[in-house]
């Protein structure tokens, strides 16, 4: 299937068709034509045969025909004739045998006349080759001899041009394979640096062509293109930690205020109310902010300061025995299978995600259900994946789980003060770990996060 998807291989199947049909249809004219020259050759010599048997066997009278015995053998013109291995027959106009030579390979038998005149035609026996003449007078001649070893000439010529148009295909397709090769080179490195940009590496280019054709001109169109949008991302990303930066001091002092607000007394009800509503928003900002600025160090490779080897089971036990309070609330039991694998990696960023991971489990789930952790090796791989009997993800919001700032209705709330980056920052820790994070879910059934990190 990887080969009728490729443009390469397309081309190259073009090219062996086409190349295939000229060859079979240059070799059939060829020996077509052979067959046809030597052919012609052999009828002129028997056309001339038939001449000189003409002249060597005179018409016989009409008044003589049953007086006059055939003309005796030893005539020169006659012996020459067979003595180059022909066979002849001459028919009188009333239809007798006028002369023959000795032995016939064949037995011969005066054809229909068709019309009336003279006339000349050639047939083929097997590996005889004829020529039947009629004269104006109504006499017949045929004059004949074996082309075995023409036709065997042929069939070689045959195998000639089948082995030559073998060998010029072969090469034809090596040189046609080179060239495709040479030709979707460009193109290869096209896809190899979009694939490379599409991962996030925005600093990669395209190697310039040197010439400047139709892929040269895209490719530095291309350059541009991905130049312009390097620098609007690293733009919002600097605007994004400067922004976060700015906020942190007023968003401090905002929830410093409301702190002081409420430690005031006596208060109101009404200003009880208000304190708390400022504080509340002020400690969703600076929760914001600092996912902001997380992902703005994970953007920029800063995040992992401690990477070390860790037990990935004790990790998740610790995990676990840090949210249990939270499962207890949610009437959540959690499950766990874990085998000890070890990973180097920086143990607070990974006890982040999973902490993110499990609680989003238990919050967005059916009350009295259960989450189930588990952790195995394959093939060099620490597989944890954390599964719950929830409600479930709609197919449609898979694919965008992890974009920043998405919200799918049946998994992700803001009304719990989230602010729809945990994914974003749990994926992002796990690439810059050199790990992966997939989800899958089943409406009604539940969902299922899995991490895959090199183990040691």
């Amino acid at each position: 299937m990887m080969f009728t998807r490729s443009i390469r291989w397309r081309i190259q199947a073009w090219h062996a068709l086409l190349l295939t049909l000229v060859i079979v249809g240059f070799g059939i004219t060829a020996h077509r034509l052979a067959a046809t020259n030597r052919l012609r050759v052999v009828d002129l010599e028997l056309q001339a045969l038939v001449a000189k048997l003409g002249i060597a066997v005179p018409p016989t009278p009409a008044s003589e025909t049953a007086h006059r015995p055939p003309p005796k053998p030893g005539v020169s013109t006659i012996d020459q004739i067979t003595a180059g291995g022909a066979h002849f027959i001459v028919w009188n106009v009333d239809g007798t045998v006028q002369a023959s030579s000795a032995k016939p390979p064949v037995e011969l038998h005066r054809p229909e006349r068709d019309g009336t005149g003279e006339a000349t035609y050639m047939r083929t026996f097997g590996d005889m080759r004829q020529a039947v003449h009629f004269t104006g007078a109504g006499r017949c001649f045929i004059v004949g001899r074996p082309i075995a070893q023409e036709l065997a000439e042929l069939r070689q010529l045959a195998w000639y041009l089948t082995a030559s148009g073998a060998g010029v295909l072969a090469l034809g397709l090596l040189g046609g394979w080179w060239m495709a090769a040479r030709a979707m080179r460009p193109i290869a490195n096209i896809s190899e640096t979009a694939e490379k940009i599409a991962t996030g590496d925005l600093a990669q280019r395209i190697p310039t062509a040197t010439s400047d054709d139709e892929l040269g001109k895209l490719t530095s169109v291309l350059n541009s293109t991905f130049s312009r949008l390097d620098a609007a991302f690293t733009q919002q990303a600097r605007f994004a930690a400067d922004a976060a930066h700015e906020l942190r001091t007023p968003v401090t002092t905002m929830l410093m205020h409301a702190q002081d607000g409420l430690a005031t007394t006596p208060l109101s009800d009404e200003q009880r109310e208000c304190f708390g509503a400022c504080q509340r928003a002020a400690r969703r900002m600076r929760s914001l902010i600092e996912s902001l600025l997380q992902l703005a160090r994970l953007d920029a490779g800063q995040e992992l300061h401690n990477p070390e080897c860790i037990d990935l089971a004790e990790l998740a036990l610790d995990v676990i025995e840090l949210v249990q309070p939270l499962a207890e609330q949610h009437g959540i039991v959690i499950h766990n299978q874990l085998q000890s694998v070890t990973v180097r990696a920086d143990a607070e960023r990974l006890m982040q995600v999973l902490t993110n991971l499990l609680t989003n489990a238990i919050q967005y789930h059916h009350d009295q259900g259960e989450v189930r952790l588990s952790l195995k090796m394959d093939n060099g791989l620490a597989l944890l994946s954390i599964a719950d009997n929830g409600p479930g993800i709609e197919p449609q919001h898979l694919p965008h789980l992890f974009e920043r700032f998405y919200r799918a209705d049946s998994s992700r709330s803001s009304k719990d003060g989230h602010s729809g980056l945990g994914l974003a920052i749990s994926k992002a820790i796990i690439e810059a770990h050199g790990g992966t994070i997939e989800v899958t879910s089943i409406p009604g059934q539940g969902t299922t996060f899995t991490l895959g990190l090199p183990a040691v």
